[in-house]
């Protein structure tokens, strides 16, 4: 297995779309893995283009063995009205517009990492990410890569052998499961993938690494017990441990 792991700029504010929230739309502070997906696939589309967008998705899924990101500065997240335009045209003191809530986020840097079963693969995505205009979630939050390194070495860990676990990346988190012994995050809800791969698409609850003072998010180190072995996978590179859950 590869990993690939790249230090990005953000460039303006973000706004990384929670699902089923939109007249009230909020943001997660990092993109999920199905947001990293969908940035690879896209810098695939861009280079090539030569099949239908959701081709390059089926491609990805089928090598991505986990994806992720951690927060690199501080980051701040603000709500803001915005005006919608609903219609063109109306009578004479017609209503055009409408109000909507919406969350951005701002940070300087986030880093980006993603494992692969094939290295093949791996060197085509890094092309494709180096020569591509990337976003962070939506259109208008684009990103720029400051660093990009591809790394060969990519251990898998035994949770036998190990009582404690740090980690600094986004990871699953369910009670029954996993103990946090120090740190602290935020739990979300997200997709793991673009691609339904029944006729139900759920959502999983992830503990993303950060802690809060005075309404900024710093980046945090959580330390865990991992009780059921059975679910999860750890990998590690470049000194950074990754918790999966087992598909």
């Amino acid at each position: 297995m590869k990993a690939i792991v790249f230090k990005a700029r953000l460039n303006s504010l973000y706004s990384i779309r929670i699902p089923y929230t939109w007249q009230s739309s909020l943001t997660y502070p990092l993109p999920p893995p199905s947001s990293v997906i969908g940035m690879f696939a896209n810098a695939l589309q861009r280079m090539k283009n030569n099949k239908h967008p959701v081709k390059y998705l089926e491609e990805l899924e089928e090598e991505i063995v986990w994806a992720g990101a951690k927060l690199l500065s501080p980051s701040v997240i603000k709500s803001y009205t915005t005006s919608a335009i609903v219609k063109w045209e109306d009578n004479i003191g017609g209503k055009f517009t409408n109000a909507l809530g919406r969350q951005f986020g701002y940070t300087k840097n986030i880093q980006i990492s993603a494992i692969f079963k094939d290295c093949s693969f791996i060197s085509t995505l890094s092309s494709a990410l180096s020569q591509s205009c990337l976003t962070c979630g939506d259109s208008e939050s684009p990103i720029t890569i400051e660093e990009l390194n591809v790394l060969d070495e990519v251990e898998e860990m035994s949770a036998n052998e190990l009582k404690k676990i740090e980690t600094e990346y986004l990871f699953p988190f369910e009670l029954n499961d996993i103990e946090i012994i120090s740190g602290s995050g935020r739990v979300y809800m997200i997709h793991e993938r673009c691609m339904k791969k029944s006729k139900t698409f759920p959502l999983y609850a992830y503990l993303f690494p950060m802690k809060e003072e005075n309404g900024v998010l710093y980046p945090d180190t959580i330390t865990v017990h991992i009780k059921n072995l059975q679910k999860y996978e750890l990998f590690r590179f470049s000194n950074q441990t990754i918790i999966a859950r087992k598909n």
